[in-house]
């Protein structure tokens, strides 16, 4: 039985510096952090979703760069400017967190919406057409 317990032990350590070594280099924040973040008017607002799904309703000020576009990188690099905060948002969560690892690699410091536009709409914050 001691052995299963300091097995265990080892096990959980290792699971820490595992979920450690994989800093993924950006954060992702609930819908009120983000809110919160972009609420500094310095940090520049990036829809990575398509351009009708942007026409359908956005946050505020932001910019849309379609993450599944050939060209994304090369329009975000020509957009963006690296030396500002970039708040990423998509649909659900999922591109979005696509496009924060290509521009973290690319020299830009991002969050991202963890549950993107949809847990946006779902906590009642403002959309603009």
């Amino acid at each position: 039985m001691k052995y299963f317990n300091k097995l265990g032990a080892l096990l959980l350590f290792l699971g820490t510096l595992s979920c450690q070594a994989q800093d993924k280099g950006y954060e992702s924040l609930t819908v009120e952090a983000f809110c919160q973040t972009i609420a500094d008017t310095t940090v520049v607002r990036l829809d990575v979703r398509t351009a009708a799904e942007f026409a359908e309703g956005h946050i505020e000020r932001a910019v849309n760069i379609d993450v599944l576009s050939p060209h994304f990188l090369q329009d975000a690099l020509a957009k963006l400017p690296q030396h500002k905060l970039i708040a990423i948002n998509c649909r659900s969560g999922k591109r979005s967190k696509k496009a924060a690892d290509i521009l973290i690699r690319n020299g830009f410091k991002v969050v991202e919406l963890d549950k993107g536009f949809l847990g946006w709409v779902a906590e009642g914050k403002k959309v603009v057409k």
